[in-house]
């Protein structure tokens, strides 16, 4: 019997390994089949009740390796030799949200970080707001990630809106999707962390995870998705209407933000405060504060932090004098 089986969805550098040592040293375990690798296609010839075996296996390595981002000859071995459908149990990590690239263990580190994990298991809307650098945007990430590996949700859509920072997005060369990636820089950086380059291309290409700007939501349905709106704070009311309206079924909505940096135009105004009041009592939405305590970027960052909201107290506190 001959069977062609396609890697799909797959790390192969991480499978194979150099040179494939990896490779080499699974198909060691099957002496009585013929196995020829080409890329992402693997030619195997012998006898059925093999073939259906070196078909389960070959499975159950490419679920862990999906799962852990982590193949190694022992882990192979273990697979091989116990019966049935295995995926390693790691020790003491139950609080691991993703195992991330080049050994990266995602976890929430902080108190309120924890919380919107919590918040996940218990609503199918979170609100995330605090400053920069609490990690809450990373943390969005990596449940969505995690909900995907799981195959709890079917894609993950992520989204911002496309507001200026003091810059002038018409000035910026090349087409609307080169003008609009690096306001969705943030998201990517997330997402290169915890997927393997090539997954995650396929994964963009394929519509399995969607990058978008805000205004590019209107008119759909989003079900069966893990869905996050970063820089929420830049977002009018009429805009957080429309997007928090577009939930499906089987969906998560996560929304980050930072109602103390708002670039909106003058002439607009945010919507985020309003709309945490207006939810803030509803079942199955949760709002999770974060503050400076849970700053985990370069120490200097909650010092700055604290020094601009002190200056800004202190020019309150003149006005009200005036």
């Amino acid at each position: 019997m001959e069977r062609t089986i396609e890697l799909v969805s797959v790390d192969l550098v991480n499978l194979y390994g150099p040179n494939d040592k990896k490779w080499n040293h699974f198909k060691q375990h099957f002496p009585k089949l013929k196995i020829i690798a080409r890329g992402n296609q693997v030619k195997v010839v012998g006898e059925e009740p093999e073939l259906a075996r070196f078909e389960e296996k070959l499975q159950a390595v490419i679920e862990h390796l999906n799962h852990y981002n982590r193949m190694t000859v022992e882990i192979m071995d273990s697979i091989v030799n116990t019966e049935g459908h295995v995926i390693e149990a790691v020790k003491g990590n139950d609080e691991v949200l993703v195992f991330g690239n080049a050994g990266i263990q995602v976890k929430a580190i902080t108190k309120n970080q924890k919380r919107i994990v919590e918040a996940y298991g218990k609503s199918d809307m979170i609100f995330a707001i605090g400053p920069a650098g609490t990690g809450k945007t990373y943390t969005a990430v990596a449940l969505a990630v995690r909900a995907l590996k799981n195959k709890e949700v079917k894609r993950i859509i992520l989204t911002r809106p496309a507001v200026e920072a003091g810059e002038h997005l018409g000035f910026l060369p090349g087409d609307l999707k080169e003008k609009l990636d690096p306001y969705m820089q943030p998201l990517y950086d997330g997402l290169r962390d915890m997927i393997p380059p090539d997954r995650l291309a396929e994964f963009i290409e394929t519509g399995v995870i969607q990058i978008a700007p805000l205004a590019f939501m209107r008119g759909r349905t989003l079900d069966k998705s893990v869905v996050i709106l970063d820089e929420a704070q830049n977002a009018t009311k009429a805009q957080l209407k429309m997007f928090l309206t577009r939930m499906g079924k089987d969906a998560k909505f996560i929304v980050t933000g930072d109602v103390t940096q708002i670039d909106l135009p003058r002439a607009h105004q945010s919507g985020l405060p309003q709309t945490l009041r207006l939810l803030k009592n509803i079942d199955g939405i949760s709002i999770v504060p974060l503050d400076s305590s849970d700053i985990i970027r370069h120490p200097l960052v909650d010092k700055i932090i604290k020094a601009y909201d002190k200056d800004d107290d202190l020019t309150a506190k003149k006005n009200t004098e005036i």
